[in-house]
């Protein structure tokens, strides 16, 4: 029988062991060098993969930027939106389109190197676990560029919000890193209805909701100036996105809760050290 470590990316051919989901909205100046370090990352390793690149709108040739550097590279793919749906719209469609027993997202700045996907692969292939998601507030020493304090103090609002209006006991939702058990977690997405910067608390409550287990990471993460994120304009939407799913948890808009797949015991969130 064919080991996992046997498979070599062959493209379309291949069934993919790992799925790769970019977003991009207006990365023309950034994202063909993301792409090339994500492509030699995956050379790298023995498992088939693919790359789904989804262009939110965009407006300034990005899409013609992804189409020429993926041109030769027949494990990627761009998915167009008509118009800017949000960040949150382009990685629900990647993740339902993608094929491969894991899916990860990745900003297009690769803020979070691409070379620690190893790391979020093996924290779930050693706990059973659903998800994992990169995280900076566990070893804030790993952080090489940090956001203004302006920046950073926002996120501490937000996360308490976060925990306040899901429940959610994670110290960092927003890290634009995550790893999925593609299968288990399929039900959260298909339900996800943020489509902006407040996503990602939604889609971990939901994980958590349908009985998934979500591990927590230290992950080395610099910041990139360039973000697409409006502070005013993005802020205020993202904490209204997550009051939004408390509501719809209160109205029954969500599927029933379901009992975690595991002892409560094993269930407790496992940080794991980086390696």
């Amino acid at each position: 029988m064919m080991q996992r470590d046997d498979l070599r990316s062959t493209g379309a051919e291949a069934t993919p062991f790992l799925s790769v989901v970019v977003p991009a909205y207006n990365e023309s100046q950034r994202v063909g060098r993301s792409l090339s370090a994500i492509h030699w990352y995956l050379a790298s390793k023995t498992f088939a993969s693919e790359v789904i690149v989804v262009d939110d709108g965009s407006t300034d040739g990005t899409a013609g930027v992804v189409s020429d550097v993926i041109a030769a590279w027949p494990s990627f793919r761009l998915i167009r939106n008509d118009r800017n749906r949000g960040k949150g719209y382009s990685v629900r469609r990647g993740v339902l389109e993608a094929r491969g027993e894991y899916v990860l997202f990745t900003d297009a700045d690769l803020s979070a190197p691409i070379d620690q996907t190893g790391m979020l692969i093996a924290a779930l292939e050693s706990t059973g676990a659903d998800a994992a998601i990169g995280s900076r507030a566990l070893q804030r020493e790993l952080i090489g560029v940090h956001q203004p304090l302006f920046r950073e103090l926002g996120g501490i609002c937000f996360n308490v919000a976060v925990r306040l209006f899901t429940g959610l006991k994670l110290r960092d939702t927003q890290c634009g890193l995550k790893l999925f058990r593609r299968e288990p977690t399929r039900l959260a997405f298909e339900h996800m209805k943020a489509e902006r910067f407040g996503f990602d608390p939604e889609l971990l409550f939901l994980i958590e909701r349908c009985g998934g287990r979500i591990l927590e990471i230290p992950v080395r993460w610099d910041n990139d100036p360039a973000t697409k994120f409006n502070v005013l304009r993005d802020a205020v939407r993202s904490f209204r996105e997550v009051a939004e799913v408390r509501w719809r948890a209160i109205t029954g808009q969500y599927p029933a809760r379901q009992r975690q797949r595991v002892a409560a015991a094993e269930a407790a969130h496992v940080r794991h050290g980086s390696r």
